[in-house]
């Protein structure tokens, strides 16, 4: 497959700006949880500069509301003209607009500017259930959820949306969200967290029906406040940066997660409490830990630990655990190692693996064209070609015919390659998973094997002395590059690693 025809697979996404310049459009929370202080943390702990225009003032804390006063609209337009009149705006997020005429002055005002991102987050019904919005309201966010182009309803709000009863099982609030996409022609982002059970599901549902579903599971915590707001502000930060909207929600969906878990740490009030939208950044701030000893096995844990536990490899290696944890879990993974794996669903596996080694070669070949010294060119080149002629005897062996269409799942893996091909920090970065994950599973699954085991050769070539070498050797030269980089870089890179391991737990999955 080439380039383009990836390429053209997927809604291509606009032109990145290097640091999204995003404004949001919401009401205030003086604790900081939610609204426009929310936004803008997410703005920032995403990459973005954010900008803010209040809608209202809003007395409250953890414990709920107390008062709102809401400006006179002349007023919030004479926010937004102030704004778009000095400030190119790469993305808008639109949070609570509380009646028709407020609605209608930011329509107007998205008319004339049009930006290239507005993503709508409908704030209609309170978290005891009642409605925010009188029924002109209502009909008029209808007509504005046309006219942006991510909407981010909660179930209680997808229901008033479609005019149907609140979804109880992901299966009907997937038809909704079809329902609305269609009737709207806009992008929905479809959230399970208000679903009961352990499982926390998301999906991005396009126009055209199709469906981009992201699993996870329910992080937990009475800390929730402002789950939404901070969530359809990290996607329009993220597609402004260039990221296609099944992307970002992988990345969102990560970040978010964290924010979660680190929310009780946080001990803000004494209600429904904040997430930490700054928890990644408090990680990297953390003191390094002490180096590893010298005679340090090259196998840590069953991962390649060659590089000294304060190394940015390391670190990121580590951030990685609930992911890694995760692709352990699978059924897929489990069926592989004690070789229970249905044959059928192994060649599926490896008919998108070919396709997506196809892709990856040219990936490859992308760093070694971008690498700084002679070594690490001939060392990207080398493994190109290893992809190609991997690709190659899977046809042979396994496969016999041409593979089928690539999944989205592998589509967006590889897209997400090329897309992080702006620098040579990112793009090792980006590629370093591929080489890590299949070497832990490699090393560890090795001990499963046996002359009758079904997928012998597959767990043999993995777990192959010279693959850990090639692995040990991309962690050096991701290293390298993060020593080089600036902060911002550096930060870069770490989310190109992190996507690539969201991204390749859910190609396993598909399997």
């Amino acid at each position: 497959m080439s380039d383009v025809s990836v390429a053209q697979t997927v809604t291509a996404p606009h032109r990145p700006q290097a640091i999204p310049r995003v404004l949001s459009i919401a009401g205030t929370d003086p604790t900081g949880g939610a609204g426009i202080q929310a936004d803008l943390k997410s703005i920032g702990a995403l990459g973005g500069y954010g900008m803010a225009v209040v809608t209202a003032l809003v007395a409250q804390n953890t414990h709920g509301v107390r008062e709102v006063h809401v400006p006179p609209t002349a007023f919030l337009a004479a926010q937004l003209d102030a704004v778009s009149d000095d400030v190119q705006i790469d993305a808008v997020k639109i949070g609570m607009l509380q009646s028709a005429e407020i609605i209608e002055t930011v329509r107007e005002w998205l008319a004339r500017v049009r930006p290239p991102v507005v993503v709508l987050d409908p704030v209609m019904v309170a978290t005891s259930g009642d409605r925010l919005l009188d029924p002109a309201a209502e009909d008029a966010l209808r007509t504005l959820a046309t006219e942006v182009d991510l909407i981010t309803p909660n179930l209680a709000e997808l229901a008033v949306l479609v005019r149907r009863p609140r979804a109880t099982a992901w299966e009907q609030a997937l038809a909704d969200a079809r329902a609305l996409a269609t009737a709207t022609g806009t992008t929905v982002l479809l959230k399970g967290g208000h679903l009961d059970g352990a499982d926390c599901p998301d999906a991005v549902v396009a126009a055209d029906g199709a469906v981009h579903e992201v699993g996870g599971t329910r992080v937990a915590t009475r800390n929730t406040h402002g789950t939404g707001c901070s969530l359809s502000s990290a996607m329009a930060t993220l597609r402004a940066g260039g990221a296609a909207w099944p992307d970002a929600l992988v990345r969102a969906k990560t970040w978010l997660t964290g924010a979660l878990a680190h929310a009780d740490a946080l001990g803000v009030g004494g209600g429904n409490g904040p997430i930490d939208h700054f928890h990644e950044q408090r990680v990297a701030a953390e003191p390094t830990r002490p180096e590893a000893p010298r005679d340090a096995p090259a196998v840590r844990g069953g991962a390649v630990g060659s590089a000294p536990a304060a190394s940015w490899a390391a670190q990121v290696w580590d951030a990685a655990a609930a992911v890694r944890a995760d692709v352990d879990a699978l059924a897929f993974v489990r069926g592989l190692a004690d070789g229970s794996l249905p044959r059928a669903t192994f060649l599926r596996y490896l008919a998108q693996d070919a396709l997506y080694l196809g892709e990856y070669s040219r990936v490859l070949a992308k760093a070694s064209a971008l690498a700084p010294t002679a070594e690490e060119q001939v060392f990207w080149a080398r493994a190109a070609e290893s992809s190609i002629v991997e690709e190659r005897r899977l046809h042979e062996s396994y496969l016999g015919s041409p593979p089928d269409a690539p999944a989205p799942q592998t589509l967006a893996y590889t897209n997400h390659l090329h897309a992080a091909a702006r620098s040579y920090g990112e793009l090792v970065a980006a590629l370093l998973p591929c080489f890590w994950l299949y070497t832990d599973l490699g090393v560890r699954l090795a001990a499963r094997r046996h002359d009758a085991h079904p997928y012998d050769d597959w767990l043999a070539m993995y777990g192959d002395p010279g693959f850990t070498a090639a692995t040990a050797r991309a962690a050096e030269i991701a290293d390298a590059a993060a020593r080089e980089a600036g902060p911002y870089e550096r930060a870069r890179m770490s989310d190109a690693f992190a996507r690539s391991m969201e991204h390749e737990r859910e190609f396993f999955a598909r399997a």
